[in-house]
């Protein structure tokens, strides 16, 4: 692939993102505004509900909840918009000459643009939290990227699957309720089972949740196996979602 063709490929991208976040807010009235108000009311709301419960254990909670939602909200956006794009845009797809890999991809992008304004809201929460700056807080942004990696490699695979057998969507909504209270987002781990706890710990997606509160709230770095899961998930769902994408391309555009 030449310099040009790189181009070429990155203004697509750059369009079709464009052209999701323009569709997704087209009759909204506060528009963008939702992605800073969307988090803010769900932090509201969870806070009115579990700040008391888990008072003596949690410290700035409003923080420490919002800190996890954002990361989820990113993977559940991306990896659930991935599914979709091969049979959205399955006109495009076999008019024009472009990489299938673009439509997953745009639409994982997409996600991280939202994510970006959400980061409007959480700053806000941490400056009227008082947390402290420090210099890990930086690193949410690399956090982040794993996030991006992993949910695109975990996106190329649901859009193959969705291609193949429709009814994934559902099955797949269905996994993200059970996974979404496995990843201690609105409660701390330490108040669950030793046997919950073993499976939380092994949850990829907790593992960037956890190091974010880390370098966050506490000023702290991860530990090296955080550190390796956080890389080993993200690379390797990422080189495995790029692997079956190619291999099955063939038989999803006779599919669609």
């Amino acid at each position: 692939m030449n310099r040009e063709q790189i181009r070429q490929y990155l203004f697509v991208i750059r369009e079709l993102t464009g052209r999701e976040i323009k569709r997704k807010y087209a009759r909204s009235y506060l528009g963008i505004l939702w992605s800073v108000l969307n988090p803010l009311l769900s932090m509201a709301v969870m806070s009115a509900v579990f700040s008391t419960m888990f008072r003596r254990n949690i410290q700035n909670y409003p923080v420490y909840y919002l800190t996890a939602n954002i990361l989820w909200t990113f993977f559940t956006g991306a990896t659930n918009a991935a599914m979709t794009a091969l049979v959205d845009s399955k006109t495009m797809l076999l008019r024009v000459k472009l990489p299938m890999s673009i439509f997953p991809l745009s639409r994982c992008c997409t996600a991280f643009v939202n994510f970006g304004y959400s980061l409007a809201a959480y700053l806000v929460i941490l400056l009227v939290f008082r947390i402290p700056p420090n210099p890990y807080m930086p690193l949410l942004f690399l956090f982040a990227a794993g996030v991006f990696f992993f949910s695109l490699g975990l996106g190329y695979l649901l859009s193959v699957l969705y291609a193949l057998f429709a009814d994934i969507k559902y099955l797949y909504s269905v996994l993200l309720m059970m996974w979404l209270y496995l990843s201690a987002i609105f409660y701390p781990v330490e108040s669950t089972t030793p046997a919950m706890q073993a499976v939380i710990l092994r949850n990829p997606i907790y593992n960037f949740i956890s190091s974010a509160r880390k370098c966050v709230l506490y000023g702290t770095l991860p530990n090296r196996g955080e550190w390796l899961c956080m890389f080993g998930w993200s690379i390797g769902m990422y080189l495995l979602g790029r692997v079956v994408f190619r291999k099955m391309q063939d038989r999803i555009l006779q599919k669609i």
